[in-house]
């Protein structure tokens, strides 16, 4: 698998999308030793980390090789995924 970190590290996107999913992880996780890190109630919080989620996935379908959310324009010809095996 052939990832261009660089890019990715670069990319305003990924760094969102990763830091709410942490976000979302670091909640999980005190849940599971019952600490309670409730930010006001528990609608509230289950709200917040839906929309963490939201932008979580955002990030994962978001090329962030290409400047904004838009997919290159080689990307857009693509009719299956490139093979990139030589």
């Amino acid at each position: 698998m052939k990832i261009n970190w660089k890019v990715r590290l670069q990319h305003k996107q990924f760094w969102v999308s990763l830091i709410a999913l942490l976000l979302v992880l670091a909640n999980q996780i005190a849940g599971i030793f019952y600490f309670d890190i409730t930010i006001y109630n528990d609608q509230i919080t289950a709200i917040s980390e839906t929309i963490l989620s939201i932008l979580g996935l955002l990030g994962i379908i978001i090329d962030p090789t290409t400047k904004g959310t838009s997919d290159s324009e080689q990307a857009m010809n693509y009719d299956k995924p490139k093979d990139d095996a030589k």
